[in-house]
């Protein structure tokens, strides 16, 4: 059954992995364990982001069904998840949806972040941010939107300085490769 926290929220998650974000997170709300999930799902997307083999088997095509779902329950039980995210991620797999399954998390966080009256915002720098870099920018962003401000945070050397925010469908560049990028288009029209 659908809790009107979920509706307005719904929109900004599609197709499989909003049924599944949604499924979990009303899952979650019923048997009183979002925070724990939430948690689980902190931890498992660090997993997934630290290892490349882990990346590869969830997006792989090489890897039978059989094998994805025999690797991932083996890393559900070494991470030691709580049952509710473990069987979620184990059902994911066995449906053959792995690859979509960061979305199905960015959902359920979207979700989670709606029901407490948060936004999130997405926030990639070339270097790590400091603890009052992160306060300044988390007030900045109050200040726009007029919320609580959920920070999901992305170190991307490539960048070189400077930072890229996303916040709902606003997008703010700021870096230094955005403006280098810039400037050589500019140059290339004069030539």
């Amino acid at each position: 059954m659908r809790g009107s926290y979920v509706s307005e929220a719904e929109t900004m998650v599609f197709g499989v992995a909003e049924r599944y974000a949604t499924a979990l997170f009303e899952l979650a709300s019923e048997t009183g364990e979002l925070e724990i999930v939430e948690a689980d799902i902190a931890r498992f997307e660090t997993l997934r982001r630290e290892s490349a083999d882990l990346r590869r088997l969830m997006k792989s095509l090489v890897f039978s069904n059989e094998d994805q779902v025999r690797a991932i329950g083996a890393v559900v039980e070494a991470a030691g998840l709580g049952q509710t995210v473990s069987n979620f991620i184990k059902l994911v797999a066995s449906n053959n949806r792995l690859s979509a399954m960061a979305d199905m998390f960015r959902g359920f966080g979207q979700l989670l972040a709606d029901r407490r009256g948060e936004v999130t915002a997405g926030i990639v720098s070339a270097i790590p941010l400091s603890d009052g870099q992160l306060a300044d920018i988390k007030r900045a962003l109050a200040d726009i939107s007029g919320k609580s401000v959920h920070v999901e945070l992305d170190v991307d050397p490539s960048l070189i300085g400077g930072l890229v925010v996303k916040l709902g469908s606003r997008m703010i560049d700021t870096s230094l490769k955005t403006k280098l990028d810039a400037l050589k288009i500019a140059l290339k029209e004069v030539g």
